[in-house]
C-alpha cells in the first residue's frame, strides 16, 4: 500500500498547471481535432481482432497507478496474477502523464485511422468524451464484461459521453471537494465560506483544473454541473472573479496546493481526495470535507482505441479489474475511489483501516450528492476553458 505523499501525485500529473503557452497548444489541437478528416466513423475505421492468434496486449497506464510489490517494484501483483490466468502477456507502460499532451501524442495515428500501437489506454473523462465524439474509440462487447455489468457503481453509469457503458469502463475515480488544515484555521463546511470568509483572506487555493473549480461553483449556486447553461456558467465564474479580485484566492494549482495545506502555509482550498487522504494519514487535523452542495466525481477510463488489434484480450483484462477481489486490491495501493461494488468487503481481509474509508469508498449519501461534469462539445470546450483562464490568470 502506497502511504506517503508523492511529490507527483496522479490526480496531479493528470492537470498540471498549464501555463498560457500550453493552453494555447491545447487549443491549437482542439482547433484541429473537429475537422471532417479528423473524425472517423465505426464504418469509415473498421479494426481487426486478433486476439483468438495473438495473446497478448499493450496497456499504456498513468504512472502509480498499478500496485506494485513493495520489496520488487518490477513486479505487480494483480498484474502478474492476470497473465498468470489468462496466458495473455501484458505489455504495460506508464507513458500517459497528461492528457492534452498524450492526446497530441496518438492524435495523428487515430485521425488517420492508424494504429497507435497501444490496445487499452486510459484518459480522464473529459478527454474520453473528446475521443468519443471523434469517433476515435472502438465499442466494447458487453457479453464480455460480466463483471463490469454486475459491479460498475450506480453512481457511474450512464454517463453522458457513454450512456450505454460500452466505450469508457472507470479505472479509479476521485472527489473535488474542500479541504482545511484545523491545525491554522476552524471547520470548513461551504463553497462560499471558503471563497468569503474574512480569516481565510489570502490563504485559499483553488484549482487550475476547470471542471473541478467551476463544478462546485455551479453546485454551490443550485446549479447541476452535469447539465447546465452558458447564462449559470457564467454566473458561477463571477462569483469566482470576485474572490480573485478580493485577493481571497492566493492562487490556483495542480496539486502542488498538498505541501502548503500540510505545513499550513494555505487553510483551505479545492483539492482532490486522494491528496488529503494521504495528508491526513501524517496530520488528522488535515480533513477532506464534501460540501454542502455537492462534490465532483471524475474518472480515469480504461478505452480501446481504433485499430488496436487485442480488443477481446483487452476486454478480459477489464472484465478481470472488475472482480471485487482484484479492484480491492488495486485500490489498497493507489487510494483513489474503487469503482467496483463488493470491493470493500474484500479490503476488510486487505485493510480494514482503509475499508472505512469513505473517500476510498463512499456511502450512497456522498455518492449521491456527487456529479460528473458536463460533456463539451468543441466550441463549448474553447470557451469555457477560455474564459476561466482569463480568470485565474494563467
Amino acid at each position: 500500500m502506497r502511504t506517503p505523499l508523492k511529490p507527483f501525485t496522479r490526480r496531479g500529473l493528470l492537470t498540471g498547471t498549464l501555463s498560457s503557452a500550453a493552453l494555447l497548444a491545447a487549443g491549437g489541437a482542439l482547433a484541429g481535432c473537429g475537422t471532417k478528416a479528423a473524425t472517423q466513423t465505426e464504418e469509415g475505421c473498421k479494426s481487426e481482432d486478433l486476439s483468438a492468434t495473438e495473446k497478448k496486449l499493450a496497456f499504456a497506464n498513468w504512472p502509480q497507478y498499478m500496485d506494485v510489490d513493495e520489496k520488487d517494484e518490477s513486479k505487480r501483483p494483480s498484474l502478474d496474477a492476470f497473465v498468470q490466468k489468462t496466458g495473455i502477456q501484458v505489455t504495460y507502460t506508464e507513458d500517459i502523464n497528461d492528457n492534452n499532451e498524450f492526446f497530441g501524442k496518438v492524435q495523428n495515428q487515430l485521425a488517420s485511422c492508424q494504429s497507435t500501437d497501444r490496445d487499452i489506454i486510459v484518459l480522464t473523462d473529459w478527454m474520453a468524451a473528446r475521443m468519443i465524439r471523434l469517433g476515435w474509440i472502438q465499442k466494447l462487447d458487453p457479453a464480455k464484461l460480466p463483471n463490469v455489468a454486475a459491479n460498475l457503481l450506480p453512481s457511474l453509469l450512464n454517463r453522458s459521453f457513454d450512456p450505454d457503458n460500452r466505450i469508457a469502463i472507470p479505472w479509479q475515480s476521485g472527489l473535488a471537494g474542500l479541504a482545511y488544515n484545523g491545525n491554522v484555521t476552524k471547520e470548513l463546511r461551504t463553497v462560499d465560506e471558503l471563497l468569503t470568509r474574512p480569516d481565510l483572506k489570502g490563504k485559499v487555493t483553488a484549482l487550475s483544473e476547470m471542471r473541478d473549480t467551476m463544478g462546485l461553483l455551479l453546485q454551490s449556486n443550485g446549479h447541476d454541473p452535469a447539465n447546465f447553461t452558458g447564462a449559470q456558467f457564467d454566473d458561477a465564474l463571477n462569483k469566482l472573479k470576485k474572490a480573485v479580485d478580493s485577493g481571497q484566492i492566493r492562487k490556483f494549482t495542480g496539486n502542488d496546493y498538498a505541501p502548503d495545506l500540510a505545513k499550513g502555509d494555505i487553510a483551505a482550498c479545492i483539492g482532490w481526495s486522494g491528496d488529503v487522504i494521504q495528508l491526513t494519514g501524517e496530520d488528522e487535523k488535515i480533513q477532506f470535507v464534501s460540501p454542502d452542495s455537492g462534490v465532483m466525481l471524475f474518472s480515469d477510463n480504461m478505452m480501446v482505441p481504433n485499430k488496436a488489434t487485442h480488443k477481446a484480450n483487452a476486454e478480459a483484462l477489464i472484465n478481470y479489474y472488475y472482480d471485487p477481489a482484484v479492484a480491492a486490491q488495486l485500490a489498497a495501493y493507489v487510494n483513489y475511489i474503487c469503482p467496483v461494488k463488493g470491493a470493500q468487503a474484500e479490503m476488510e481481509k486487505i485493510d480494514p483501516e482503509l475499508a472505512a474509508n469513505p473517500l476510498i469508498f463512499p456511502d450512497e449519501a456522498l455518492l449521491s450528492k456527487s456529479k460528473v461534469f458536463m460533456a463539451l462539445d468543441e466550441k463549448q470546450e474553447k470557451e469555457y476553458e477560455t474564459k476561466f483562464q482569463q480568470v485565474i490568470g494563467a
